[in-house]
């Protein structure tokens, strides 16, 4: 297996860590504030607010990691204004909105180390692929809902200062983890410290900590990531190895991100990533780079592509949307998105590397 148990527990605590210290900012008010600014900032603008909650989603999803995004994010966002598109805003960011940082998604973390390149130089490697997911993201968000967004928005609500506590928080926990810590150790430093403030304060109980932490998800997580890397040594294992192209011209890495996307699909994407890293690590970085697109932006492709996208039916998304409608944007949409952003991948690594 490319990871041992002890790498895999190391990347679950972390994740767990995360969704802890994130329940403890929305305790103390954290999003539902910035939502609220948000709201004010749209003045009744449809598309402003658009704008707006990608472009929140996309940042939650960068620093907290895409599980806060679509628990505690979209619960936000369809209180400013109940409608389809905002929360599809959410659900579609988690995914495509998770390439930036190596701690934005947990394939990241997993295939971090094949790159070889630090937690900036991957961000720097990144950063043109991510912003041009975010936009697309918001243009096919804009024409799939066009008919919903000519209706103004409600009125934005009372705006409330910042709490700057949590900010100060997540800043230190990000800053901790560019400098190459270990990442499991700070976010649950953060999340210790972020959740004694908010017990403290009496804005979160220990009940609402223990449920966000979700214990039994993280087990299935890590038991079905081993299930799958064990069947990776077998002759699954040794297809998927020849499958993958060796190459890093765009051909080879526009390959790679199809199959990841396909694998993402079919298995989910943390498993796929298991399956397919050894032979996109013997290539270089640029095709793991292009497998982490085909896993991540290719995970809108349909519900099961990412655990993310089940827990944004039960934080929400199942009250305005349809499954139907999920797999309909997913199949017109993301296979052209993850073919851009591979592109815009192996024209940016060509300048930079």
């Amino acid at each position: 297996m490319t990871h041992d148990l002890g790498s895999l527990a190391g990347i679950v605590a972390f994740l767990i860590a995360m969704m802890v210290l994130a329940q403890a900012c929305a305790g103390e008010g954290l999003f539902e504030i910035i939502g609220g600014h948000v709201a004010r900032y749209a003045a009744g603008s449809s598309t402003r607010l658009l704008a707006w909650a990608v472009g929140l989603a996309a940042a939650v999803t960068a620093v907290l990691s895409l599980d806060a995004t679509v628990v505690l994010l979209t619960p936000v966002l369809i209180a400013a204004s109940a409608r389809r598109s905002y929360a599809y805003a959410s659900a579609r960011l988690a995914n495509s909105g998770s390439t930036l940082l190596p701690v934005s998604n947990l394939t990241n973390l997993l295939v971090f180390g094949s790159t070889g390149l630090t937690f900036l130089g991957f961000t720097w490697a990144m950063l043109p692929v991510w912003l041009v997911a975010v936009a697309a993201e918001y243009a096919i968000l804009r024409r799939w809902f066009a008919a919903e967004l000519r209706e103004p928005s409600s009125a934005p609500p009372e705006a409330y200062a910042v709490p700057l506590f949590p900010v100060a928080v997540v800043i230190a926990v990000l800053l901790t983890l560019a400098s190459g810590a270990t990442p499991w150790i700070p976010a649950a430093a953060g999340a210790i410290l972020m959740s004694g403030h908010a017990l403290a304060r009496r804005q979160t109980t220990w009940a609402d900590l223990l449920a966000a932490a979700n214990l039994p998800l993280s087990a299935l997580i890590l038991a079905w990531a081993f299930v799958v890397a064990w069947l990776g040594t077998t002759r699954m294992g040794e297809w998927f190895d020849h499958a993958m192209p060796s190459g890093h011209g765009l051909g080879s890495l526009l390959l790679i991100a199809l199959i990841a996307m396909v694998a993402a699909n079919l298995v989910n994407n943390l498993p796929a990533t298991l399956l397919l890293l050894p032979a996109a690590a013997a290539a270089g970085p640029a095709p793991v780079l292009a497998l982490l697109i085909g896993v991540n932006v290719g995970a809108n492709l349909t519900m099961i592509g990412s655990v993310a996208n089940l827990l944004w039916r039960h934080s929400g998304g199942r009250a305005l949307t349809t499954v139907r409608e999920f797999h309909l944007l997913g199949i017109a949409t993301t296979p052209p998105l993850v073919v851009v952003c591979t592109v815009v991948l192996w024209a940016w690594t060509s300048v930079i590397w």
